[in-house]
């Protein structure tokens, strides 16, 4: 088993780990390491079979959350965009005594569209996997522009994800379709009240692949839980609009800390 890619950096006293989503690695997260390095102790992550965390064979959701566990910090905030946010909501579930605070961007306890349930249409979710298999660098790069549309900035966030997903060697054909499995497949709508971590979920007003609606459906679900919709972002807002994401995780920070 090749080893996990874990960078530490940062100067504050809280541990915060950043959960990257699928096809993407740990780069993703550069244009927000400078704001908030001076507040956190950052870890990076590379997620099992992406980037420099590069293995052959996929992994189930439960097995990526096992094996990120034995690197986690005690007491850490956890932040999961995406894929990351189902990651991440894993790890609060199965370690409650290590998470101090869950933050989800731009992610669904359920990203299919099921019934009386808004998410990805699962023949969208089909054909992604059939073109993974003809043409899988196209296949990622159309998923990745689905993730910047109606922003001002669409060119540009198309433009910094993808160079993102350059600077690394790509994911083995088998470890992407095991991560389009878990979007297709993972329902965590029923586990997800068991979070007892203080829990910030942060979405996009134009996302396309997480309705905003689903916030109004959790805030119902998780009454212990905050929901914040940012206007004029779509499924990257740390790539959009930086400065506003990076206040929205310094807020939830003071709270959770008093």
């Amino acid at each position: 088993m090749n080893s996990l890619y874990w960078h530490t950096c940062g100067e504050g006293a809280h541990d915060l780990v950043l959960l990257h989503g699928w096809g993407l690695n740990a780069e993703v997260w550069q244009s927000i390491v400078p704001r908030l390095s001076p507040h956190f102790r950052l870890h990076l992550v590379d997620l099992p079979g992406y980037g420099r965390s590069a293995r052959s064979d996929a992994l189930s959701l439960t097995q990526m959350a096992q094996q990120l566990l034995p690197h986690l910090p005690p007491r850490v905030l956890l932040l999961g965009w995406s894929l990351g946010g189902l990651v991440a909501s894993e790890l609060a579930l199965c370690a409650p005594q290590q998470v101090a605070g869950l933050i989800s961007v731009a992610s669904s306890p359920c990203f299919t569209a099921r019934d009386g349930w808004p998410g990805i249409k699962p023949e969208t979710l089909e054909t992604f996997r059939t073109q993974l298999n003809s043409d899988f660098q196209r296949t990622v790069g159309r998923f990745l522009a689905l993730q910047t549309l109606g922003t001002d900035s669409v060119r540009q966030d198309a433009r910094r994800l993808k160079e993102v997903v350059l600077a690394q060697p790509m994911p083995p054909v088998e470890v992407l379709d095991g991560g389009l499995a878990i979007l297709r497949e993972v329902d965590l709508r029923d586990r997800l009240p068991q979070i007892s971590a203080p829990f910030l979920r942060l979405y996009g007003a134009l996302d396309g692949l997480v309705p905003r609606r689903i916030a109004a459906l959790l805030d119902e679900a998780l009454p212990a839980s905050t929901s914040l919709v940012m206007e004029k972002v779509a499924h990257a807002p740390f790539i959009s609009h930086p400065d506003l994401f990076c206040q929205h995780i310094l807020d939830f920070r003071k709270k959770i800390s008093g």
